[in-house]
């Protein structure tokens, strides 16, 4: 026992290289993490004391812990055996595809990402791009919702700018949860929005397996009261007016939720409305295309952010004039299911995208753009077509955002933003839309024309 061994030096260098791997991966490593998860449980307590919904236990779980949940789900498993079936494969090949799924679904949520970067970067980015409006903030309504209640923020689409917007003015509410399309599944993004508690949905080219675990994952994240934001409309609207409902994610919510038994679930309409929508241009090419199909590129981020650099260097940048935010009428589901209906999913969504009409902000450029496709040509005629439009949206209780409360300054404000970009010419008292002028005016008045009509302006190009 007391004899002397004799090694190398190389040989001595390598053992203690593994001990220190060894006492790092059992001894260190471990003390550090658990450090580092108490001062983060010690913060979020804080932080959810200053949160009008403090964030959910189930949001803060460890990623690999909420997939392997999710892959042993009862419904899970059978989905597995079936799809196994049907296709004629082994169950383990086709549990490791439901494991798949489950891992580029699951988020793994970072509060310090979300409060401490994407909060301020939100509100950075909307600030310098908008003149950001609260124009119905319905905090009553809002503050008399069950604490106990899992609330659903159900938003119209019109810009992806909507995420950064909402994520911003609901920062002193709680954390939201997006479901987010197969666009942002590029890096750096993908990363962005995990850890901000995003997760991501194929819209295309699933299977009953994709379903029923995203189904799986929606259903436990409501009944663990996540709060998040949906948009019933699935994608971006390309005329500018308000979308028929896509029925996924309100399906899978309503399939888990039982009266009385499950915890109640309260949908919150939330309308936004800009004076420019930064894709207009794109969306309104896709419509008369045909197509829904967006190629996610970094080159243009970069093209773009390049010259908003060189234009304020220069003193040249303007901002794109106003965004404004509504916030509606709260539904209960619990209520909601207290009623009959032929088809719960399409009745919800059907009255949620009516209550997110209903509260739709009018900014000057749709309002403007609404004055010019009703026919008024002159000054003094788009006065009047202001005017009657308002008088109309005030009878209906539509939210009017009126800049200083100035209706001149208002159709000043709206002129100026079309001549800048060059949509809208005026010679000898005579406005003149430009072709493509055209196409943009209907698109904006689109966004409003639902308060005064019962059809939306036509966005398609004339034969």
């Amino acid at each position: 026992m007391m004899t002397t061994v004799e090694l190398p030096l190389w040989a001595l260098l390598l053992i203690l290289a593994f001990a220190a791997v060894a006492a790092l991966n059992n001894v260190l490593v471990p003390s550090v993490r658990w450090y580092l998860r108490r001062r983060l449980e010690r913060a979020v307590a804080r932080l959810n004391e200053q949160l009008a919904r403090p964030i959910q236990p189930f949001k803060l779980a460890r990623r690999n812990d909420t997939v392997l949940r999710l892959i042993y789900d009862p419904e899970v498993a059978r989905a597995v055996v079936d799809y196994a079936k049907d296709n004629d494969i082994r169950e383990d090949v086709a549990s490791e595809k439901a494991a798949q799924y489950a891992r580029e679904i699951v988020p793994g949520f970072s509060a310090f990402t979300y409060f401490g970067f994407a909060i301020r970067a939100a509100r950075f980015l909307s600030q310098s791009l908008y003149r950001v409006r609260l124009a119905e903030a319905n905090d009553a309504a809002l503050e008399a919702i069950d604490p106990e209640a899992t609330v659903i923020f159900v938003m119209n689409h019109r810009s992806n700018m909507d995420y950064v917007l909402v994520t911003w003015l609901a920062a002193e509410r709680s954390a939201l949860a997006y479901a987010v399309g197969e666009w942002a599944r590029v890096w750096p993004l993908r990363q962005l929005v995990r850890a901000m508690g995003g997760y991501f949905i194929r819209r295309r080219h699933n299977n009953p397996l994709y379903r029923k675990v995203l189904a799986r994952y929606v259903q436990m994240a409501t009944e663990a009261g996540v709060t998040q934001a949906v948009f019933p409309e699935g994608g971006l609207s390309q005329t500018g007016a308000l979308g028929k409902p896509k029925l996924g994610l309100i399906s899978y919510i309503l399939d888990g939720f039982t009266p009385g038994e499950s915890r109640d679930v309260v949908f919150v309409p939330v309308a936004l409305n800009y004076d420019r929508v930064m894709e207009d241009r794109n969306l309104i090419e896709a419509h008369e295309k045909g197509t829904r199909r967006f190629r996610f590129s970094l080159r243009p981020i970069f093209r773009y952010l390049r010259r908003q650099i060189w234009l304020r260097v220069t003193r040249r940048f303007h901002r794109y004039g106003y965004a404004a935010v509504s916030f509606g009428t709260p539904l209960s589901l619990t209520e909601f299911l207290g009623q009959d209906h032929a088809d719960r999913a399409a009745a919800l969504g059907s009255d949620l995208m009516d209550r997110i009409g209903a509260v739709m902000p009018i900014v000057p450029v749709p309002l403007v753009a609404y004055g010019l496709e009703k026919g008024a040509n002159t000054r003094p005629g788009l006065r009047q077509a202001i005017d009657d439009a308002m008088a109309a949206a005030q009878e209906t209780g539509a939210v009017l955002h009126i800049p200083r409360d100035d209706v001149a300054y208002t159709m000043e404000v709206g002129l100026r933003a079309l001549i800048e970009r060059k949509m809208l010419t005026e010679t000898d008292g005579q406005f003149h839309l430009t072709e493509e002028g055209q196409a943009i005016a209907r698109y904006y008045a689109n966004s409003i024309a639902h308060l005064f009509e019962t059809a939306p302006i036509p966005v398609a190009a004339e034969a």
